[in-house]
């Protein structure tokens, strides 16, 4: 297995694999996700790669410049230790620039945050707050904040 960026012929892939880890909710595009990642100055896609080039995984990895954040961390098969290693390609692509990294995981997914914590990550003591910004009036709203989940 190697880690490198995802290259854009990989998107419909990297897709694929969030929706099978369900990872991808009908209030956000995975496309536009993956478009923004790729195309921004300080985020991309890393892909687990066997040694034919199949994907085994992926984390979106970028920062604010305050705090590095994960998203969109799948592995297509668990327990080989995918998640493991682009976890750390992950920090180890952040460490250059900020002191932290932070990652957002749904309150029912209890195997995620074993993962996490597994790996030494604690919960944080905040509380993320959040407004859509009106843009396709066609794409459906998130839940209400009694019933959000991001």
């Amino acid at each position: 297995m190697r880690i490198r960026d995802l290259r854009p012929d990989e998107a419909d892939a990297a897709i694929d694999l969030w929706h099978a880890a369900g990872l991808t909710r009908p209030w956000n595009d995975p496309r536009s996700d993956l478009d923004r990642a790729l195309a921004g100055p300080s985020s991309t896609v890393l892909a687990a790669v066997d040694d034919e080039g199949g994907l085994l995984g992926t984390v979106m990895v970028g920062h604010d410049g305050h705090r590095g954040w994960m998203y969109y961390l799948a592995a297509a098969v668990r327990g080989r230790g995918v998640g493991r290693a682009l976890v750390a390609a992950a920090e180890e692509r952040l460490a250059a620039d900020v002191p932290k990294v932070q990652l957002m995981v749904r309150a029912d997914n209890d195997d995620a945050g074993a993962f996490y914590a597994h790996l030494g990550y604690a919960r944080s003591d905040v509380t993320v707050w959040q407004r859509v910004i009106p843009a396709d009036p066609a794409r459906p709203a998130p839940p209400t904040l009694l019933g959000s989940r991001e």
